[in-house]
């Protein structure tokens, strides 16, 4: 039930900056020593609906930029599929989730200025958009906590644009990742359902709340932390 509840608040609380939470289900299954086949392939199950959710949101809301999306896009689709074959031993598995949480950490704690000034190069976008997906289909993430800070540290986007872009650009590689998998681990369907529940109704709610509210900052230490005990765990555990 802890890990139910706990895979339902990473799902609002990721919606709501539009993000589908992969990297807070693979930190919480991380604390509940679930293991790792199992992690990146339920991460980007989970993801697909909670992302999309999020997306469907901050487009309604007119913050949605395909310009802006696509060069991304075309970069991540086929890496995310490569880097999904790409075989990692547990331990090294472990090591790079630990940095992508820390990541996400520093993501949450800097606060970067609301400013889009700046117009995105082709080439800079599809190349980045290739290194993101490859990394994404290696540890089963859709890419959002690594795009979404690079979009606001460069000036691509304002906060909201930049969550509405990344969230469309998690549902895509979150696709190309699961197509990629060499194989396909059978899980517990009667607790996958509960998983999947857990994590579509704190999508739906979250992403509603934080396509409309400013996000809450106790909240994201709260979220913070709980991605640093998860890092530390796979590290050092």
């Amino acid at each position: 039930m802890e890990l139910i509840v706990l895979l339902g608040i990473m799902a609002f609380l990721y919606a709501s900056v539009g993000h589908g939470g992969a990297s807070g289900y693979l930190a919480v299954m991380a604390l509940f020593a679930i293991a790792p086949p199992i992690m990146k392939q339920t991460a980007l199950l989970l993801n697909l609906g909670v992302s999309l959710m999020s997306f469907i949101a901050f487009y309604r809301q007119g913050y949605f930029k395909w310009n802006l999306f696509w060069p991304f896009a075309l970069g991540s689709i086929p890496f995310a599929f490569v880097g999904a074959r790409i075989p990692l031993t547990d331990s090294t598995y472990k090591q790079i989730l630990g940095a992508c949480l820390f990541l996400a950490v520093i993501r949450m704690v800097v606060v970067l200025k609301e400013d889009s000034s700046q117009k995105l190069n082709l080439g800079v976008g599809i190349l980045t958009g290739s290194a993101i997906g490859l990394l994404s289909g290696m540890i089963g993430i859709g890419g959002g906590i690594i795009l979404s800070p690079l979009l606001l540290l460069f000036r691509w986007a304002s906060l909201k644009e930049a969550a509405a872009v990344s969230a469309l650009f998690i549902f895509v590689n979150s696709v190309s990742g699961l197509a990629g998998l060499k194989s396909w681990i059978p899980l517990d369907q009667s607790q996958m359902i509960y998983w999947l529940g857990a994590s579509l109704l704190g999508g739906f709610l979250g992403a509603r709340w934080g396509a409309a509210i400013a996000s809450n900052t106790k909240v994201k230490w709260i979220l913070a932390l709980v991605l640093v005990i998860a890092s530390l765990k796979l590290w050092f555990v």
